[in-house]
């Protein structure tokens, strides 16, 4: 019974990696499956359409920018806070767990400096 906590643990980071690929597979193969169909038939396909299926487009929403680089910053320094201060508030019970939560709080914070100091390089690239 205990392994199931872990396992459950791995299986949900599994398919939050594994799931959205899987959907955009199955869109991708509807969208082949519509086209080979309007082929048949005779239909003329827009060239739009055609250089959106053959390239891999990104939205700009997913475009790095400075704007989404400080966002995301902004964030993992919260995780990294957030970690800190729970190490602080557990050290009041158990002294000795402040240390380890501060170190494991350094790495988002850590990885939050270096997205907020990418927005401000890419800022004056732009």
């Amino acid at each position: 019974m205990e392994i199931l906590i872990p396992l459950s643990f791995f299986a949900m980071i599994a398919a939050l990696v594994i799931a959205p690929r899987y959907f955009k597979s199955q869109e991708r193969q509807k969208m082949a499956e519509t086209l080979r169909v309007a082929i048949e038939k005779g239909q003329p396909l827009p060239a739009e359409l055609i250089d959106a299926m053959s390239s891999n487009v990104r939205s700009p929403a997913s475009m790095p920018s400075p704007q989404r680089d400080l966002r995301v910053g902004i964030v993992w320094l919260g995780v990294g806070v957030g970690l800190a201060a729970l190490g602080f508030v557990m050290s009041f019970e158990e002294p000795d767990v402040l240390y380890p939560c501060l170190g494991l709080a350094a790495f988002p914070i850590f990885i939050g400096l270096a997205f907020v100091a990418l927005s401000y390089l890419n800022r004056t690239k732009s």
